[in-house]
């Protein structure tokens, strides 16, 4: 098969379309025919070496793909040969054949198509576990979602109108803004002021009745953190999701003390690797309001195979509104039909 292999951690201009060994299942485990893969920001961290899990070199990138499954090892029960199913991995989603565990593999709705599935798992599971699980989000509440026009941003924007929030979108540019009020967001914050440690908290109180944001997801880090974070209301909740930006923010202890609040973390890939189960369930409620019409994840922009590393230049240059989706060429084949 193809893959997009990594010979050695740095730069994503490094990686490379090759030959790599065709996947066998063993017990408990499934081959997908990878249709479609979503491209996510620890895929440039792990491409750079700078993750907190590293596969040893060479290696694959990617953590999420769907496809349709191919082969089936011993016990397999969660999928069968010739589902349409979304598959999440450490690493190795750039190929075009997957091998996942079972448990980690979730059979689409009839109604989702390959782009929308590949750049679906991860950003709404990641909005899913934020809001209801670290945030514990409750029905009325206003919620601030910083970086909000990117992947996981617009799904954690959905997601929260979805559960009953009211949704302030932190963007940095006019049209950033339009991308995340079309999502469903209430009103857009400016991130891109010369003072956004004090303008951001202005902002959001001036849409808050001078309450505060009672939730805020916070992807940027830097000085936007710092002005989220003076945003929340008493006994609000940040919850870091990243750090898109490249600064990693610090806090003294004594303003969580003095403002009463709570400041939390989320690795995803903790849920996948402690609690498959629970990741099962989040993505079966997430189906449903799939379904129900209130979540979607139009793929921002789509790239062959061998053109990852402009991919991931899209996502690392911040140029992205939505998911980055890699296609294969048996995607390809299916869309342009008989020849």
């Amino acid at each position: 098969m193809k893959a997009v292999v990594a010979s050695a951690f740095g730069s994503i201009e490094a990686l490379r379309l090759q030959d790599w060994p065709d996947p066998a299942p063993g017990p408990g485990e499934v081959v997908v025919d990878v249709m479609a893969a979503g491209i996510n920001f620890p895929d440039l961290l792990v491409t750079g070496g700078l993750y907190q899990i590293l596969p040893t070199p060479p290696f694959i990138p990617g953590k999420e793909a769907a496809g349709i499954v191919s082969a089936v090892g011993e016990g397999v029960h969660t999928c069968a040969v010739g589902d349409r199913v979304l598959a999440l991995v450490e690493s190795g989603a750039y190929c075009e054949r997957l091998l996942a565990r079972q448990e980690n593999c979730f059979v689409l709705p009839a109604s989702m198509d390959f782009l929308e599935a590949a750049g679906f798992a991860l950003a709404f599971q990641t909005a899913h576990f934020a809001l209801v699980d670290r945030a514990n989000l409750q029905r009325g509440e206003t919620v601030l979602v910083t970086g909000a026009a990117g992947g996981v941003g617009l799904a954690c924007v959905q997601l929260a109108k979805a559960l009953g929030a009211r949704v302030l979108a932190g963007v940095s540019t006019d049209h950033k803004g339009r991308v995340a009020l079309a999502a469903g967001a209430d009103a857009a914050i400016d991130l891109s002021g010369p003072d956004l440690r004090n303008s951001i908290r202005d902002d959001v109180r001036a849409h808050t009745n001078d309450n505060g944001a009672d939730i805020v997801l916070e992807i940027v880090g830097g000085t936007v953190f710092d002005g989220a974070f003076r945003s929340l209301a008493w006994r609000g909740r940040l919850v870091v999701l990243g750090f898109a930006g490249g600064q990693i923010p610090q806090i003294p202890a004594n303003r969580i003390l003095l403002k009463n609040v709570t400041v939390t973390g989320l690795h995803w890939s903790d849920y996948r690797e402690w609690h498959p189960q629970w990741m099962r369930q989040a993505q079966a409620e997430l189906f449903v309001l799939y379904e129900k019409g209130l979540l979607h994840a139009e793929p921002g922009k789509t790239y062959a195979l061998d053109e990852a590393p402009q991919a991931m230049a899209q996502l690392r240059d911040r140029r992205v509104k939505g998911k980055v989706v890699l296609t294969t060429e048996r995607w390809r084949r299916q869309v342009s039909g008989p020849r």
